[in-house]
């Protein structure tokens, strides 16, 4: 479970990013952050990952105070997030294989556990047969398959997106999104930022609207289930 309570996170020049914020998602769950820019769904990004320091209030991630974390535990901890940006963040001299199993390397992972789970992870994100390749011979959508299965090597418990569809087009952006879903679908909780309407439309999620700081408006998950009960009474659809 993650527990945003209360949290305010104000800059040196007296800007505040977040206003008084809480937010709280279930283990499990898949959500969008969703806002302009300067709205502060960013902010809320670097503060789970630990890159920024709230000013005030409470963050735990699964039984982990972020406000009480020793410096000296933040990287052991990020090894416990799965994290995807929007413009990839791959290295551009390893290959495709390479780039996944270098996230299990930093971790000292075995060379034989790598043998074995990175063309498993690979296949699942559907570039089993370019894992000889390097970043600069994929396409958009293809290099941000390889940062997806880089991101969940280690099996991370939460996957922290940011704007992951942001570069690419709507056909490879929804591909990227049914991936995502399908993570979330073995239990792997979801957070997406983004600034993108028609994603979060087709996507059906729960979503989390941010504005100058504030959070303005949750909607839980749509259930296409639930509107067609709406339009039935005892079992019979009504017509005009």
């Amino acid at each position: 479970m993650i527990e945003i309570s209360n949290v305010t996170k104000e800059y040196v020049e007296g800007n505040k990013a977040l206003r008084n914020v809480s937010i709280t998602i279930e283990d499990g769950e898949f959500v969008f952050i969703m806002g302009r820019n300067g709205s502060g769904k960013t902010t809320i990004f670097k503060l789970l990952m630990k890159e920024e320091e709230l000013t005030s209030g409470r963050i735990v991630v699964n039984d982990m105070n972020l406000g009480k974390m020793p410096r000296s535990y933040v990287p052991k901890y990020r090894r416990r997030l799965g994290v995807v940006f929007q413009d990839f963040r791959l290295l551009k001299d390893l290959t495709v294989y390479e780039n996944v199993a270098f996230a299990q390397r930093v971790v000292g992972a075995s060379n034989r556990r790598i043998r074995e789970s990175v063309p498993a992870m690979l296949q699942m994100v559907g570039l089993s047969s370019k894992y000889k390749m390097y970043p600069h011979q994929l396409s958009g959508g293809e290099q941000q398959r390889v940062a997806i299965a880089r991101a969940l090597i280690n099996r991370p418990e939460v996957l922290l997106a940011d704007e992951p569809t942001g570069n690419l087009d709507s056909h490879n952006a929804m591909e990227i999104m049914k991936l995502l879903e399908e993570i979330n679908g073995m239990g792997t909780t979801v957070i997406v930022v983004t600034h993108s309407h028609e994603i979060v439309e087709k996507m059906h999620k729960r979503v989390i609207y941010m504005e100058r700081g504030c959070v303005v408006g949750d909607e839980t998950a749509f259930d296409p289930a639930e509107e067609e009960e709406d339009m039935t009474e005892g079992g019979e659809f009504y017509e005009d």
